[in-house]
Parts: structure tokens; sequence; C-alpha cells
């Protein structure tokens, strides 16, 4: 699993602006620093999209390797679905 998440450091924690349906109790993360005075957030909206992306990806690999496939008609019918919530802002 593979998810982006956004927060805020304060006061020597992290505070998540939501959490994953099935995170594990003891899920391994990555924590990055953005200075939001030096970046632009629609590039950084862009890297985390590829990021989502090869991390799709990886999971593909990872399912045909298995033996986890599916029709190719599912599969298309997610894609136009992400490019739709893509299109309108939504997730």
């Amino acid at each position: 699993m593979f998810e982006t998440i956004e927060g805020i450091y304060q006061n020597g924690q992290i505070q998540l602006a939501s959490l994953p349906q099935d995170v594990s109790d003891r899920s391994q993360v990555l924590v990055t620093f953005v200075d939001s005075s030096k970046i632009d957030p629609t590039k950084l909206r862009e890297l985390i999209e590829r990021l989502e992306t090869i991390a799709g990806i990886q999971q593909g690999f990872e399912e045909l390797n298995t033996g986890l496939t599916r029709p190719i008609e599912n599969f298309i019918g997610e894609m136009q679905q992400k490019t739709v919530c893509k299109k309108f802002g939504q997730k």
C-alpha cells in the first residue's frame, strides 16, 4: 500500500489530515517536511500523483506475478474513473 496523506508538524507531533482505512498499528511511514514558502503547491501535487502512479504500477506487477489478474475491461473502467475524478478535482 502506498498512500500520501497531508498533515502538519506542530509542537513535536505530526497531525494527519486523514488516516487510511487499512492502516495497521505498526505501519511503516515516510515523512517529508515541506517548506510551503519554497514549493509550488501544484508541483507538489504532481509529485504526489507520480509517486502514487509508481506505487500502482508496482502493485500491478505484484498482482501479475502472483496470478491475481482481472479482465481488461475492469482495468479500463478503473482508469477512466480516475481520469474523470482527476479532471473534476476528486480523489
